[in-house]
């Protein structure tokens, strides 16, 4: 009995961990975390970093960073999103699901387009659009890179300035996105503080014009 007695922890230990294993979420490809974020992900919010880089002439895959930006961001699917910069400047993109507003602070001046017509097979489409994402873009496993699992989107329409589009989730949670353009350029974002199915209300899309603020039909 005594040995019984000083056996049952470990078998009780043995056991809670064989249990642990069993429902611990299991997070396999970035392919299959980047559909269960669009299938189950209807709204979030969060902070972002941007940084850009270009290739360096002459110094074989070399690359320059020239621009880096901060700030936050919310979305509820579809379409209604705000992308919020505010350093190194203030600067709005906001859209209520039929119209996209961007809004430059230091130039008073609001360019609106339809939305539509903005997103299409972009990278914005990704998070802030349909959870259809495959029928824009062609998805392909591109590895694991500093513990995060990355997928490849290619844009099936030929109508678009990114080449290919990466997005890597770690342990399930959206973490970073490389975004190729036609000209060799990267566009590098970084996501921190996620709260992934917050409440947001449809007012907080809803684009007010600034007093005074040009607007421009784009």
């Amino acid at each position: 009995m005594l040995g019984f007695k000083r056996s049952l922890p470990l078998m009780v230990g043995a056991v809670g961990v064989t249990l642990a294993a069993m429902v611990a979420p299991v997070y396999a490809s970035g392919t299959a975390q980047l559909k269960a974020f669009a299938a189950q992900v209807k709204s979030a919010r969060g902070e972002f970093e941007q940084k850009q880089v270009k290739p360096q002439q002459g110094q074989d895959g070399a690359m320059k960073v020239t621009n880096n930006a901060s700030g936050t961001f919310e979305f509820s699917r579809p379409g209604q999103f705000v992308w919020h910069y505010t350093k190194p400047y203030d600067q709005l993109l906001q859209a209520d699901g039929t119209t996209l507003y961007v809004y430059d602070k230091d130039l008073n001046q609001v360019t609106e387009r339809k939305l539509g017509d903005s997103l299409g097979a972009s990278p914005a489409a990704i998070l802030f659009g349909s959870n259809d994402i495959e029928k824009s873009f062609s998805l392909k496993d591109a590895g694991v890179k500093n513990g995060i699992d990355w997928v490849e989107l290619k844009p099936k329409s030929q109508d678009t300035q990114f080449q290919r589009v990466g997005i890597g989730f770690r342990d399930g949670n959206l973490a970073a996105m490389e975004l190729y353009d036609a000209f060799g350029n990267v566009t590098l974002l970084t996501f921190s503080n996620m709260q992934k199915n917050p409440s947001l209300p449809a007012g907080n899309f809803k684009f007010t014009v600034p007093k005074g603020a040009d607007v421009i039909k784009g």
